[in-house]
């Protein structure tokens, strides 16, 4: 077993190429939710030649949606959804600059080619994890979205939120193994 990483956003393209699929890291940082919706929403503004509602650049999407939060808790469970839905944006939200995802499950060929071709990384992270991913953040703050609820953004600060690198900036890919 390999030793687990600790990354730290705001990634920068020198970490990003160190990683290779398969790896476990731990994600200490801000990151940002970013569901279904959020993502329709976003490529509206993208469309619209907006600004985004935070910059891109070498920050990491998860996309989840927190549950409500309990008395006591920070955030309440949030755990990775299936990233495969968010490939009809991510091609063009990639090539606004979008570096890195943290989601579950396979993504598309396209998506895999824009990963590739601008140096980004798809890490993942397994079902049932989102009591253990609730721990790890230390604050939460909506950013955009108020109107969907638990699919708007947000950020969260995060520390040793665990994931594995599924696809790297080179195109090795943990699920055609």
């Amino acid at each position: 077993m390999t030793d687990i990483i600790e990354v730290f956003t705001p990634l920068t393209d020198e970490v990003i190429k160190t990683l290779k699929a398969g790896q476990a890291v731990y994600i200490t940082g801000d990151i940002y939710t970013a569901r279904d919706l959020a993502h329709i929403r976003l490529m509206e503004l993208l469309e619209a030649g907006k600004p985004m509602p935070f910059d891109f650049n070498g920050n990491i999407v998860f996309y989840a949606g927190p549950s409500p939060t309990p008395t006591g808790m920070v955030c309440g469970s949030i755990g990775p959804t299936t990233a495969g839905r968010m490939d009809l944006y991510a091609e063009a939200l990639i090539g606004r600059g979008l570096k890195a995802m943290l989601g579950k499950g396979l993504r598309s060929p396209a998506t895999k080619q824009a990963i590739i071709k601008h140096g980004g990384i798809y890490f993942a992270g397994t079902g049932g994890i989102a009591a253990l991913m609730s721990k790890c953040v230390k604050s939460i703050e909506l950013i955009a979205f108020e109107d969907l609820g638990t699919e708007a953004v947000r950020k969260l600060t995060v520390e040793k939120m665990p994931a594995i690198v599924a696809i790297d900036c080179e195109g090795n890919d943990i699920y055609e193994r």
